[in-house]
């Protein structure tokens, strides 16, 4: 294992993804996000943050019943409704269709295995939180058998055990490591010290936060800002790490009374900053 060291700016401050001039919306990528019928305020924030990262296009994909919901959102925002949530890997058959979000309050009814395998087959940029890990209980191998080098797995420590039961306990950096080399994409294992792994060796652990990101929707705008990078073509590793610091750099300007819409918010005066 490489030498860890401490997340900072200088390690990916120049690859973050800058606009070109006379680029359009869709030279920036487009952010696809499998949106849940239940908790439907987890794909909303996911999706905002993903844009305020930088991806010019995100659409939520989700099920004709929250529709309404969904439309009330950010205007910026657009819906898509699947037929059936198995087949949700149709709607990044569009080439312009660039990065995918799967899990914040997605639910965990059966077909979301088919939904998350059948996407990752796409061999696009790929997040996978919350609910699209957890799917995955007790059956790990599958979806190891579909997770690519261009996926990033943001599971806190209970997700993280579920999906590596034989790994839950001991050093954070080494079992974070050693979940990455196993899957063979980037594992960022959420926590007070976030670690961020790659399966190359790479590691650094980010301590730049705040307590009040314990907070309900802060796992989905980081697991959004990280699919807005991936969207607009930055490395795995390289865009969960700028997420990671830029998440708890937004928090920690904010200060006491923290919700998740405001980190969303302050995402633009961070990137202000390295402009």
């Amino acid at each position: 294992m490489k030498i860890c060291q401490k997340n900072s700016p200088e390690i990916w401050r120049d690859f973050l993804p800058r606009p070109a001039p006379g680029g359009h919306k869709y030279d920036r990528g487009q952010l696809i996000v499998l949106g849940g019928v239940s908790m439907t305020g987890a794909a909303r924030l996911a999706a905002e943050a993903g844009m305020r990262a930088g991806a010019g296009v995100c659409t939520i994909v989700s099920s004709m019943k929250v529709r309404e919901i969904y439309l009330k959102g950010a205007p910026h925002v657009m819906f898509e409704p699947y037929r059936r949530l198995g087949d949700f890997a149709r709607h990044l058959d569009d080439p312009r269709r660039s990065a995918v979000v799967m899990g914040p309050g997605a639910g965990r009814e059966k077909a979301l295995r088919r939904a998350v395998t059948s996407a990752l087959n796409t061999g696009k940029p790929a997040v996978l939180d919350a609910d699209a890990l957890s799917v995955f209980a007790g059956a790990a191998d599958k979806l190891c058998g579909a997770l690519h080098a261009r996926c990033v797995l943001t599971p806190h420590e209970g997700e993280f055990a579920r999906l590596f039961p034989d790994i839950a306990s001991g050093d954070r950096v080494q079992r974070a490591v050693a979940a990455a080399q196993r899957v063979g994409c980037v594992v960022l294992l959420k926590g007070a010290e976030t670690v961020i792994a790659a399966p190359d060796g790479r590691v650094v652990v980010n301590d730049h936060a705040s307590p009040w990101l314990a907070t309900a929707g802060a796992g989905d705008v980081l697991a959004g800002m990280i699919g807005g990078w991936l969207a607009q073509g930055m490395d795995c590793y390289l865009a969960a790490c700028a997420a990671a610091w830029i998440h708890g750099e937004a928090a920690i300007r904010f200060g006491p009374g923290l919700t998740a819409p405001d980190i969303v918010a302050g995402i633009p005066a961070v990137l202000r900053d390295f402009a």
